[in-house]
């Protein structure tokens, strides 16, 4: 099967039929060695995303934002508000009190991009469903896994 077909069947699956119009035409994917399996997605030598051993997928904030064009694709966000911002991009976890809007896609583990002001800031994990994120004032909503200030390769100091 073609990759690139592969990867927007699969994004479909995970974040709605149509999102994947929005996938950029010149990708470079990257395969394991070992089994052959699609292992990473780059678009001008940036990652967009990591697909899981599970079938899932590890998307990353630019790819988030590219995404982000599709209406069904904010389905899967959820939108905190001005208090927590830089703690969220500084890579902690969203608390359910600080979730001003939340899409009805988010499941328990699925991947959910944290928006301020319809921008991607993170992309973190879901403890909660949307449901719960929504009636739940205390708690963990989404473990962040990526943000925009999280320390980049080499760069960390000791």
């Amino acid at each position: 099967m073609d990759p690139v077909l592969k990867l927007k069947y699969t994004i479909d699956a995970l974040f709605g039929i149509g999102v994947s119009r929005y996938l950029p035409k010149d990708l470079e994917i990257t395969f394991s060695r070992k089994t052959g399996r699609i292992r990473e997605v780059y678009h001008d030598k940036k990652l967009l995303c990591v697909l899981r051993i599970d079938g899932g997928l590890a998307i990353s904030p630019l790819f988030a934002q590219i995404l982000l064009k599709s209406k069904k694709f904010k389905e899967n966000c959820v939108e905190i508000d001005e208090e927590s911002k830089p703690f969220v991009e500084d890579g902690k976890s969203v608390f359910c009190k600080h979730v001003v809007w939340c899409g009805k896609n988010i499941r328990i583990q699925s991947d959910v991009p944290v928006l301020y002001k319809d921008k991607v800031i993170a992309v973190g994990k879901a403890v909660l469903p949307s449901e719960l994120i929504m009636q739940m004032k205390r708690g963990v909503a989404v473990k962040i896994r990526d943000s925009l200030k999280s320390p980049k390769e080499g760069t960390e100091t000791p």
